[in-house]
């Protein structure tokens, strides 16, 4: 796949590898939920036989939503391919997917990597942890054959889970981690670092479309920017440093008033979080000042006062991104409206933000690791 591209501006389409991302539902841990989960993989069952449609070098895998929330994609792993729908992940490193070995609960709903059935499968005796917010996995490092597409990485490091908590009512096989090779907490050189040092993209780019209503569109591309994706020019943010997706923020607003960041603060542009996080007493102040009702782990708001709830502005770079309430406000299973801000519950030195699919669905994200940048402009 080598081929001229114009970084960050426009770009072949025929020279970018595109991964269709489902969009999918964190299901409640309840009877009624597992059920429902349950039901869906019987009748949704992975088949090897979908084949993905090519135009020229570009790659569309099919797609199958399972209901909101969560973006993901397919790979294969191993000789001959096993199939895995995997979250695309900027906030994370590291490769994983299900084993044969874990008996956890959360294990039990999804495909399980089989190594017996690889014959290109290389196993280690490296076992590590890594905690997610809500999960946690604990993992052996392998190697094996992993393809995105028509991306083909061959004795890939990753990861196969022996234990999962946290994971059991979220419908995905695993994670496939995008940031930086110093974030991983196995150690193993993460795929798209593999993808760039051997040649196989033509720049060191990828970036998301996540789509806002329709449960199909969304895609992941490798190697480019396809301009169609985003209307406008990209805005260009530099990493406050190179070795993860975080860069400086200026101020987030409500009515022109600053409502937290007031000096300036982080913001993690992270496509493995579905809301948008900070920390515990500015989230709160801003529940306060849409008027929410707190019930549960969510913050409630009438669904008819929507439409005059005001935009919230996140500043970046000196650059206002608004987000609407119509954005910012979800309905649950009942049909009641509740916000998508939430609590960070990881401690930092520094006021941090976590900018996920809420922001995302309404911006295009470029993350170029050849620039150390994010590069942001408005979704079609």
């Amino acid at each position: 796949m080598k081929c001229i591209v114009l970084l960050g501006l426009l770009a072949f389409s025929e020279c970018i590898v595109k991964i269709p991302l489902r969009r999918m539902k964190t299901m409640r841990n309840t009877v009624s939920g597992k059920n429902m989960m349950n039901s869906f993989l019987k009748e949704h069952t992975y088949s090897l036989s979908q084949i993905s449609s090519r135009v020229s070098n570009l790659t569309i895998h099919p797609l199958r939503n399972i209901m909101d929330m969560l973006y993901v994609g397919n790979i294969t792993i191993g000789t001959p391919p096993q199939e895995f729908q995997v979250i695309f992940d900027t906030g994370s490193s590291d490769l994983w997917v299900p084993s044969v070995f874990c008996q956890s609960l959360a294990c039990a709903t999804k495909v399980m990597f089989i190594h017996l059935h690889s014959s290109t499968f290389r196993p280690t005796q490296k076992v590590f942890n890594i905690n997610y917010n809500p999960g946690r996995m604990k993992g052996l490092l392998v190697y094996d054959t992993v393809r995105i597409g028509d991306l083909v990485i061959t004795d890939q490091p990753f990861c196969i889970s022996l234990l999962e908590t946290g994971f059991e009512s979220i419908p995905f096989d695993g994670i496939l981690g995008l940031n930086y090779p110093n974030i991983s907490v196995s150690g193993a050189i993460p795929i798209f670092d593999n993808l760039k040092n051997e040649g196989a993209i033509s720049e060191p780019v990828f970036a998301f479309y996540l789509s806002k209503d329709k449960r199909e569109g969304s895609v992941v591309m490798f190697g480019g920017v396809d301009h169609r994706y985003y209307k406008g020019e990209l805005n260009w943010i530099p990493l406050i440093q190179a070795g993860n997706w975080i860069v400086n923020m200026d101020r987030i607003s409500m009515r022109r008033k600053i409502i937290a960041c007031s000096g300036g603060c982080e913001a993690l542009v992270d496509t493995g979080t579905a809301l948008i996080k900070g920390p515990r007493r500015l989230v709160n102040n801003i529940q306060k000042l849409i008027g929410t009702t707190p019930q549960d782990s969510k913050h409630y708001v009438s669904c008819s006062a929507v439409k005059t709830l005001p935009s919230i502005i996140f500043t970046i770079n000196g650059i206002n991104y608004p987000v609407p309430a119509r954005a910012y406000i979800l309905k649950d299973s009942r049909g009641n409206c509740y916000t998508t801000f939430k609590e960070n519950t990881v401690r930092t030195s520094r006021e941090t933000w976590i900018l996920g699919d809420v922001f995302l669905r309404l911006y295009f994200s470029v993350f170029d690791r050849g620039n150390d940048r994010i590069g942001l402009a408005r979704a079609v």
